[in-house]
Protein backbone atom coordinates (compact mmCIF):
# COMPACT_ATOMS: atom_id res chain seq x y z
CA UNK A 1 0.00 0.00 0.00
CA UNK A 2 1.64 3.30 -0.99
CA UNK A 3 0.89 6.39 1.37
CA UNK A 4 -0.13 9.84 -0.33
CA UNK A 5 -1.23 11.61 2.46
CA UNK A 6 -0.01 11.38 6.74
CA UNK A 7 2.31 10.39 8.97
CA UNK A 8 3.46 7.27 7.24
CA UNK A 9 4.51 9.59 4.38
CA UNK A 10 7.75 11.04 6.00
CA UNK A 11 10.27 8.59 7.23
CA UNK A 12 13.55 9.06 9.20
CA UNK A 13 15.78 8.80 6.46
CA UNK A 14 18.36 7.39 9.21
CA UNK A 15 16.32 4.42 10.69
CA UNK A 16 13.63 4.32 9.30
CA UNK A 17 10.88 5.78 11.98
CA UNK A 18 7.74 7.47 10.98
CA UNK A 19 7.45 8.92 14.69
CA UNK A 20 8.47 12.41 15.50
CA UNK A 21 10.22 12.82 11.99
CA UNK A 22 11.49 16.81 11.75
CA UNK A 23 11.17 18.03 8.47
CA UNK A 24 12.45 21.17 8.77
CA UNK A 25 15.72 22.55 6.03
CA UNK A 26 15.05 19.23 4.82
CA UNK A 27 16.19 16.99 7.22
CA UNK A 28 13.71 13.97 7.44
CA UNK A 29 15.21 12.92 10.83
CA UNK A 30 13.32 11.75 13.61
CA UNK A 31 13.74 13.08 16.91
CA UNK A 32 16.26 10.49 18.52
CA UNK A 33 18.56 10.18 15.41
CA UNK A 34 18.70 13.56 15.22
CA UNK A 35 19.52 14.30 18.89
CA UNK A 36 22.92 11.65 17.85
CA UNK A 37 23.91 13.32 15.02
CA UNK A 38 22.81 17.11 15.42
CA UNK A 39 26.54 18.29 15.55
CA UNK A 40 28.00 16.91 12.93
CA UNK A 41 25.22 18.27 11.35
CA UNK A 42 26.78 21.79 12.86
CA UNK A 43 23.74 22.59 14.97
CA UNK A 44 25.56 24.17 17.93
CA UNK A 45 23.02 23.68 20.38
CA UNK A 46 23.58 20.62 20.45
CA UNK A 47 27.52 21.11 21.10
Amino acid sequence: MVHKHGKALHRCIRCGSTRGVIRKYGLYYCRKCFREIAKELGFKKYE
